[in-house]
């Protein structure tokens, strides 16, 4: 037996324990997908209630993609210093408060400082689990369990979209967030409970008693314990988001930096303005909600079929292909349906490709990055890459206001950011993750 915990994790089956964790990644990430497109559900009743126009609400609905890059870039380089567990229930605990508070908001500028805020949480979760994801899985299933992970996130705005439809017909926009508040707080006491520190971090850093600690997870995993830890390296590895910009990381770390930014432009526009856009159309509320939920219900699609197409074809290759056809798909969007059901459709084809997209590239990232920036190098692409979140409402909110752009232009010129991502991804070298701890 290997005295080397991850190579235990690693050439081992996956137990029921495992699974466990990676499930709790997926309901985690389920969460910051509802807690982020809480606004965009609630965005209808707040531009009636305190009628501002979309230049305006294209602000409003960019917050907390703001705060998630920061949260993204800080924490995420915090938990590969403190570990990915405290982290997590750090990150939990801003975004229930976030949540609560803006269910109590009387004013947009109030509202707006607590979408940051709750952005900040939401981008730390983010960063951390997706490390947890890959550290927790053996190497056989690892890219399939980090696309599982973010599979959540389209599913928890199906499951979160389906109850605020039915919220919205009974209550005002507040609900929503006040829903999302209490979700967030009850998968506090679960994380504590269900979620070890990850063991590869734990060898890595060597705190007090990590053997013990190793052990004592391995155990709980179902796995034979190890009766001591391997050498630690003559020098230890360079940490910090320094380390991204050494030779052997300042290529990947530049590309995937520029094909998430763009990418998640194209990705966001979508998803923060179709509420909006169907109202617009002289649809309800409700009924721009479903097709929002039928967006992601193609997402959660795409992203299952790429993480099994991922065990037997290169991630990398699946990943251009749904960035083109996304592209495609986002431009045929802004030709205009007649009817619930045609944009329904077509919305549900186009989350399909964008985020099968995204969940492929977390599974680059943890390709990507080694155990001691595995997390931060993460963040830092998430945060950088939220510039592109950020720029995708707001863009399209300002040709919407301008008038010299219709849906069909602005779809085409939003779709681009894909094709950029796809030629980003195209010039990526990409190890196998045994090479990168």
């Amino acid at each position: 037996m290997s005295n080397d915990p991850r190579q235990v994790i690693d050439q081992s089956p996956m137990t029921r324990q495992q699974i466990s964790v990676i499930t709790l990644c997926v309901l985690l990430v389920a969460l910051d997908g509802f807690d982020v497109l809480s606004i965009s559900f609630a965005a209808p009743g707040i531009s009636k209630e305190w009628g501002i126009d979309r230049a305006a609400l294209g602000i409003v609905l960019s917050m907390e993609l703001i705060g998630m890059g920061i949260g993204a870039f800080i924490l995420g380089d915090i938990a590969d210093r403190i570990g990915r567990r405290p982290t997590i229930l750090f990150s939990l605990a801003i975004v229930g408060i976030g949540m609560f508070l803006a269910s109590r908001s009387e004013t947009i500028t109030f509202l707006s400082g607590v979408r940051l805020l709750t952005g900040l949480g939401i981008g730390g979760i983010l960063a951390s689990i997706n490390a947890m994801a890959a550290e927790f899985s053996n190497a056989r299933n690892r890219n399939l369990c980090v696309t599982l992970m973010a599979t959540g996130y389209p599913l928890g705005v199906i499951v979160g979209g389906s109850i605020a439809s039915v919220l919205l017909s009974n209550y005002d926009w507040r609900v929503i967030f006040l829903f999302g508040s209490i979700v967030t707080v009850i998968f506090l006491p679960l994380t504590l409970l269900l979620m070890p520190e990850s063991i590869s971090y734990l060898n890595h850093r060597r705190p007090a008693n990590a053997l013990e600690s190793i052990n004592r997870t391995l155990r709980r995993l179902g796995h034979a314990t190890i009766d001591n830890l391997p050498a630690p390296p003559t020098k230890l590895p360079e940490t910090g988001i320094k380390r991204l910009f050494k030779p052997d990381l300042f290529r990947i770390t530049l590309l995937l930096c520029l094909a998430y930014f763009t990418h998640i432009m194209t990705f966001y526009y979508i998803v923060k303005w179709i509420p909006k856009l169907v109202v617009d159309m002289g649809f309800t509320p409700a009924l721009s909600g479903s097709v929002l939920v039928w967006v992601n219900v193609g997402g959660v699609c795409g992203a299952l079929l790429l993480g099994i197409l991922s065990h037997r074809f290169s991630v990398k290759w699946l990943v251009i292909t749904a960035l083109i056809v996304s592209a495609v798909m986002v431009t045929i969007f802004g030709t205009g349906q007649s009817d619930i059901t045609q944009l329904s459709i077509i919305g549900a084809c186009t989350g399909f490709f964008t985020n099968a997209a995204i969940v492929g590239m977390y599974a680059i990232f943890a390709q990507s990055f080694p155990t001691e920036v595995r997390a931060g190098g993460t963040g830092f692409v998430l945060g950088v890459g939220r510039g592109g979140a950020v720029l995708g409402p707001v863009m399209a909110g300002f040709l919407f206001e301008s008038g010299n752009g219709g849906l069909l232009l602005v779809s085409i010129i939003m779709a681009c950011g894909s094709l950029i991502a796809a030629m980003a991804i195209f010039a990526i070298p990409l190890w196998r993750m045994g090479d990168r701890e």
